[in-house]
């Protein structure tokens, strides 16, 4: 099947999916320093691009079809969520700990929005923006960074993509760190500790103890509410330059990392460099569900590869 025909076969069962159930087209409305995707009356995700404390752009209160909230509330609620991180884990977010010697994931460099290459639009059902960021080390520029998202329904979900390259005028060097890579942060009944969740992973491994350091294909996140299977599956592309080790706790942080090589392994540690004329691509999706049944993981992974190759 050719490309544009694959591309029109997935418009039109997105179509009848959305008629089936009654869903309403996908929606997206650009406010003060964020973008609001909507769905009918029913939130979606925020992406914002500037926050004074947060110093990197971010998605959050990603929601299920259903309108489940699946992230943690941002900020985190008093009395209701864990506190911890509050500022460094906002919902879902790319981020490095040791990039170019600066420590984008803690805050303490800043990513700064400087454009939109592709302003927001909905497309054939498909909610689509690019973006240019740029890494700053204090005043010193690191890198920059050509980001495209798409967020589109898909099955009994939401599928929002990653697709971002990386580079510069002079060298730039990712490091090794566990704290490096595509973050989600799960909404607190949705943890293994205090809440009804589970962490599996493509290789049958499951929850803190077991996938934590382990290298998997994909990785679900995802607990019951109100007698659905509600979470995230965060899936690296095959194509992505390694596969991603999982940084994933039992208090709700799930991680997917292709360059925490000694942090993970002891082995050797990982230093990717990219020199002047060269790119460093990252791409990743994540399916945001609910699910009266167990999804079928592989046939959502397959998906997303075939529609991002």
């Amino acid at each position: 099947m050719r490309a544009t025909e694959w591309g029109m076969t997935l418009f039109v069962l997105a179509t009848l999916l959305s008629l089936a159930t009654g869903g309403e087209p996908l929606r997206v409305a650009a406010e003060k320093k964020q973008l609001v995707i909507s769905r009918g009356t029913q939130p979606v995700a925020k992406y914002v691009f500037a926050d004074e404390q947060i110093r990197r752009p971010y998605f959050m209160a990603l929601h299920t079809p259903t309108g489940v909230e699946v992230t943690r509330h941002h900020p985190p609620r008093e009395g209701t969520d864990a506190t911890d991180h509050a500022t460094i884990h906002p919902g879902a977010w790319l981020a490095f700990g040791e990039l170019g010697g600066a420590d984008f994931w803690r805050n303490k460099g800043r990513v700064q929005h400087a454009e939109f290459s592709t302003e927001a639009q909905v497309e054939e059902g498909v909610v689509r923006f690019g973006v240019v960021n740029r890494y700053l080390d204090q005043q010193r520029l690191v890198c920059q960074e050509k980001a495209a998202y798409t967020l589109r329904v898909l099955d009994a979900g939401y599928l929002l993509t990653w697709d971002s390259a990386f580079s510069s005028t002079q060298s730039f060097v990712f490091g090794d760190q566990e704290e490096m890579g595509l973050g989600i942060r799960l909404a607190t009944p949705l943890c293994v500790k205090g809440g009804s969740g589970a962490i599996t992973s493509s290789e049958g491994k499951r929850n803190e103890e077991q996938v934590w350091g382990t290298q998997a294909a994909w990785c679900d996140y995802s607990g019951a509410i109100d007698e659905r299977r509600v979470g995230m599956l965060l899936i690296p592309h095959p194509e992505n330059f390694r596969p991603c080790w999982f940084h994933a706790r039992d208090y709700g942080l799930l991680v997917a990392n292709p360059f925490g090589q000694k942090a993970f392994t002891k082995g050797q540690p990982s230093r990717v460099e990219v020199k002047p004329g060269q790119t460093l691509r990252l791409r990743f999706g994540l399916w945001i569900y609910a699910s009266q049944e167990k999804p079928d993981f592989h046939t959502i992974v397959t998906e997303y590869e075939r529609s991002h190759r």
